[in-house]
């Protein structure tokens, strides 16, 4: 398919005539972003480990009208990412945005009693999952020499002690650290890099452990402004715009899209 190909017929939305890479895209904010994206106009590419929700997901949005491709791998893997990136490029000839969204947590124990390997698995997840990502996606952006846009997905527990996890909370304050500096070294290149410090959202992860831990629920929304649980789709909107032509002036940001938790908090 050429890029041709992708750009007629979508030349409305937020992301008209772009292409964009999504990672943890078979459930919850990656999912919402990926019907976003398409809706906006972008041609997607979607990565996660479940491939049958992938491909369902990918069919329903070429179903709709849209362009999409699923291609299953775990972004803690640095050949799976490489693999997905040349899949883009081969498929829709560029790669002109990433929402790099992959992320795993666990519902918190104390550091003590927390098992190595649950330490392992929440740094390769959400800290060498952004990194593979930003390793293979800026050759290509730098390549094209049209710039690019990615947005990574931190949390409020990137900036403060939330009570997550202790690993939880070390691996997303990484994220920020990992995204600024991204964003200084390739800000001349015309790439910018953003990070968005994500409030409790409603997504599998999450329903699980209020499921298993009811009290939860409260905890989670008690320190925000807005007492309630963002839609996956809120933050997908957020990343959108971050990834849009729209943004061209915004690099470098830790945007947060929190229900106004960071108005109120007392860390720095």
């Amino acid at each position: 398919m050429t890029e041709q190909k992708i750009t007629q017929g979508r030349h409305e939305g937020l992301l008209a005539g772009q292409v964009a890479m999504i990672t943890g895209a078979s459930s919850g904010i990656g999912e919402a972003a990926a019907r976003l994206f398409a809706q906006e106009g972008a041609a997607v590419v979607l990565m996660a480990r479940r491939g049958d929700r992938l491909r369902a997901l990918a069919e329903e949005i070429t179903g709709a009208g849209g362009h999409a491709l699923a291609v299953p791998g775990d972004v803690t893997q640095s050949g799976d990412v490489r693999r997905v990136v040349e899949a883009t490029v081969d498929r829709f000839g560029s790669l002109d945005c990433a929402f790099n969204n992959a992320g795993y947590a666990t519902v918190e124990v104390s550091l003590h009693e927390t098992d190595d390997e649950v330490y392992d698995r929440t740094m390769d997840v959400n800290v060498r999952g952004v990194w593979n990502c930003l390793k293979h996606q800026l050759p290509v952006m730098l390549a094209s020499g049209k710039g690019g846009s990615i947005v990574n997905t931190s949390s409020t527990a990137g900036r403060y002690a939330t009570g997550a996890s202790v690993p939880y909370v070390a691996a997303k304050h990484a994220v920020l650290g990992i995204t600024r500096a991204s964003a200084a070294e390739y800000g001349d290149k015309g790439i910018r890099v953003n990070a968005l410090v994500v409030g409790t959202t409603r997504s599998e992860m999450i329903d699980g452990a209020v499921r298993q831990f009811p009290h939860l629920e409260q905890a989670f929304i008690a320190p925000q402004i807005q007492k309630r649980m963002a839609a996956p789709r809120e933050i997908a909107e957020a990343a959108a715009w971050l990834c849009s032509p729209r943004a061209s002036f915004v690099t470098g940001v830790a945007m947060p899209v929190d229900g106004g938790i960071s108005a109120q908090a007392k860390a720095g």
